[in-house]
């Protein structure tokens, strides 16, 4: 961990120096990922103090303490027995330091719980709080070469994944039992947290259902996000089961000539946008730009899907591409009613794509 643990103190002290720039005092950071990032594992109902200046600490459970340094570098590290605890630790660390000023992420993301949120608020009336998550994404959207072999390797684990696929995909089988066989082989194969959509139906993300059933004539689209060491690579394909008719062999086509097409034009200094016209005008001129669902790249890291998220976020669509970025693309399906049609793979943005899936 010794070697390990001066990229997470630069990534600190990157973190404390953007911290400054804002004028924030300190960061209170409870999402995983985010956690993940700055401390080197993962963990359960995580809390992480991070001043603007001086060194941070992490808040456990009672017990939890030393297996959590034996993790991790940081080695400042307070034990609560009960929740009020916790809150009371993270409050008296906010007045011992005199703070005004606090960065928390607003987040959908487990740990960030809005309950967390107003508790904090009643117990510091007086300190504001910040959104620090554009701060956080702003370092994880570049990806040093640490994190890039962690996500080649994840790659090589999501294709693994992929193969089974080609096997499972059979009339009369469910969503469920095709994502079990998948989140198998991604598990042992050392992917701890594994995420697998099946769409037997037209959905853009489909959590397998027990009850939904792989038919004749449809396409079944599969999507996988395996992990290694936290990291993510991300890959989807579409599967025609038996003989389908000239609508979903007009949207396979498409999606193929659009997949092809995003290769070809994101590259540095590229915007997102300027991408996204070119795919939208293949998909008018095929009479599919109504089946389309708009945002065609997305970053991948300590999330599957995470910053620059063009899916979802409209202003990001703006944003150039940059070096070093980890990119899922083509993200967005055709909706048609035989099925969601979708090809993606994870790119490493480099002067050249590097496919990594």
């Amino acid at each position: 961990m010794m070697e390990k643990a001066e990229i997470f103190k630069k990534r600190i002290k990157r973190f404390q120096e953007l911290l400054k720039r804002e004028n924030i005092n300190g960061a209170v950071i409870r999402t995983l990922s985010t956690f993940v990032y700055f401390t080197g594992t993962k963990w359960l109902r995580p809390s992480l103090l991070i001043p603007a200046e001086g060194e941070p600490t992490v808040i456990v459970a009672k017990g939890e303490g030393e297996l959590f340094k034996q993790r991790s570098w940081i080695k400042n590290v307070i034990e609560f027995q009960k929740t009020e605890e916790l809150m009371a630790n993270v409050t008296v660390w906010i007045k011992k330091n005199g703070f005004n000023t606090i960065g928390m992420e607003f987040s959908i993301e487990r740990d960030a719980y809005i309950l967390f949120y107003e508790l904090f608020k009643k117990l510091n009336p007086g300190v504001e709080i910040v959104d620090v998550r554009a701060l956080s994404m702003e370092l994880r959207m570049i990806k040093d070469e640490w994190e890039l072999e962690k996500i080649r390797k994840a790659g090589k684990i999501a294709k693994k994944g992929m193969k089974v696929v080609e096997e499972e995909i059979n009339p009369g089988k469910s969503e469920l039992e095709v994502a079990a066989e998948i989140v198998r082989e991604l598990m042992i194969n050392g992917s701890e947290e594994p995420k697998v959509y099946v769409s037997a139906t037209p959905r853009v993300h489909a959590e397998p259902f027990r009850d939904a059933e792989i038919r004749e004539g449809k396409v079944v689209t599969v999507v996988i996000g395996a992990d290694w060491d936290h990291y993510y690579a991300n890959m989807s394909r579409s599967f025609p089961v038996g003989n389908i008719n000239e609508r979903a062999k007009l949207a396979l086509n498409a999606m193929e000539e659009a997949y092809t097409k995003a290769v070809e034009f994101t590259k540095p200094g590229i915007k997102f946008i300027a991408v996204e016209r070119e795919l939208e005008k293949i998909y008018r001129e095929k009479g599919l730009i109504d089946a389309y669902i708009t945002g065609y790249a997305h970053g991948v890291g300590l999330l599957i899907e995470e910053d620059p998220i063009t899916t979802i976020v409209v202003p990001h669509r703006a944003m150039e591409v940059k070096e070093n970025m980890a990119l899922a693309m083509v993200h967005a399906p055709l909706m048609i009613p035989e099925g969601a049609v979708k090809k993606e793979d994870t790119f490493i943005v480099g002067k050249r794509l590097e496919k990594v899936t």
